[in-house]
């Protein structure tokens, strides 16, 4: 296959000739769907009455262009998209092969990425060129890295992946990047619609389980079956057997409803607030080192979801080695922390995972280069923790205070001052 855009062809596309769950068509539309535009998609290799195809086509508002490549290899062209871009010229238009389409905002590979890792390269170049400024390139590859075209496509996410979902209740598993090839404006990100992870299983319309309650709940079943089996007689596999609900319930992911305010902070996690203070600290490396400090302490009944209290984008993310103090101790200040470092039109924003005495893992999801809109879930702590969420001193003003309860991207902490 050529890497050439004039010579792209619609009959050497390296994609799968299945038709994708409509678990997968959410991952592969989630930064269409978050846009609120107006704004541009191109749609690579739609297979007739594919759900990634309705799903565009309902993100498609008056103001906003859809382009599908209509046929890919021995995919047959959906006859449904001629009839819509028909009825509906001024937001699709059907093309013949990559040469014709324009840069878009958001392109998507609507199949999985299979084939040689050379004919997955090669298009792979050629999409890239069809990516505007700050746009987005989705797409989907085995989750096993022996395979070749995942494999072509590691070294481009390690340098411009901006996140990952991977789909392991899909067969086979699944993993889809998105990779921005060029820096996206902070202001972007408060126009965007926060994303829920699609390995997030929802139990409720309100409750979701994220996958680690999954992993979670099935260990400590699995520990109760070896225990069984080990010592039939024994009542001891009834403990990991009856821990497993709240071990599972431990990673309990509710829905929330971010406040509308654009002035408005939202706290990073559940909790009750241990501190609100002005403080320097220049180990970020930017602004001028003066901050606004508001810690909150999770307990182990707490969600431990981390969200983010502002929009923006993610420049730098780092990790400080330290000790496992109580989180609600002084001493917690130097235990084991994550940083990440947004770019706001407000001036630096920086939130703090710190560890606490039984947590001892952090986990954060979302890359240098990444945006997250207000209230976005971004990470989670394991167990008893605490996060803190840095301000620029003297731009925004706490509206909390020490004992406080707050609730994960829906209590607003502080506003921002008027300019």
């Amino acid at each position: 296959m050529t890497t050439s855009r004039t010579g792209a062809s619609r009959d050497v596309l390296p994609l799968r000739t299945t038709r994708p769950s409509a678990r997968l068509a959410r991952a592969l539309l989630a930064e269409l769907t978050r846009h609120p535009g107006p704004k541009s998609a191109l749609l690579v290799g739609v297979p007739a009455g594919s759900p990634v195809l309705t799903g565009a086509l309902d993100a498609t508002a008056a103001e906003d262009r859809l382009v599908v490549l209509a046929d890919a290899g021995d995919i047959e062209a959906p006859a449904q998209v001629a009839e819509i871009a028909a009825t509906r010229p001024e937001q699709v238009e059907v093309v013949d092969s990559l040469a014709d389409a324009k840069p878009c905002d958001v392109v998507i590979v609507a199949q999985p990425l299979a084939g040689p890792a050379a004919a997955a390269a090669g298009l792979l170049a050629e999409l890239r060129e069809l990516v505007t400024p700050g746009g987005v390139l989705v797409v989907a590859t085995a989750a096993r890295m022996t395979d070749p075209a995942a494999a072509e496509l590691s070294d481009l996410t390690d340098r411009h992946g901006v996140g990952s979902d991977l789909l392991l209740r899909h067969r086979p598993a699944l993993r889809v990047h998105r990779l921005r090839f060029t820096s996206a404006e902070p202001a972007l990100a408060e126009r965007l619609a926060p994303v829920t992870r699609p390995s997030s299983v929802p139990l409720t319309g309100g409750m979701h389980l994220d996958s680690n309650g999954v992993a979670a709940g099935v260990a400590c079943l699995g520990l109760a079956l070896l225990a069984k089996r080990a010592r039939p007689k024994s009542k001891l596999w009834l403990v990991p057997a009856l821990a497993a609900v709240p071990a599972a319930a431990f990673f309990r992911d509710p829905q929330r409803t971010t406040p509308t305010d654009p002035d408005a902070v939202v706290a990073a996690s559940d909790g009750t607030v241990l501190g609100v203070e002005q403080l320097h600290d220049d180990k970020f490396g930017v602004g001028d080192g003066e901050w606004l400090r508001i810690a909150v302490f999770l307990s182990v009944l707490d969600v431990h979801i981390n969200r983010a209290p502002v929009a923006g984008r993610v420049i730098e993310v780092f990790r400080e080695t330290g000790g496992y103090a109580p989180a609600m101790k002084a001493a917690a200040e130097h235990n084991v922390a994550a940083y990440t470092v947004l770019e706001t039109p407000h001036g630096p924003v920086v939130v703090a995972q710190r560890t606490g005495l039984v947590a001892r893992r952090i986990v954060h999801r979302v890359p240098v280069g990444g945006l997250l809109a207000r209230g976005e879930r971004f990470g989670l702590i394991r167990f008893g923790s605490r996060t803190d969420v840095y301000l620029p001193a003297g731009a925004a003003e706490a509206v909390v205070a020490p004992g406080d309860k707050v609730s994960g991207g829906a209590t607003v902490i502080a506003r921002w001052q008027s300019s």
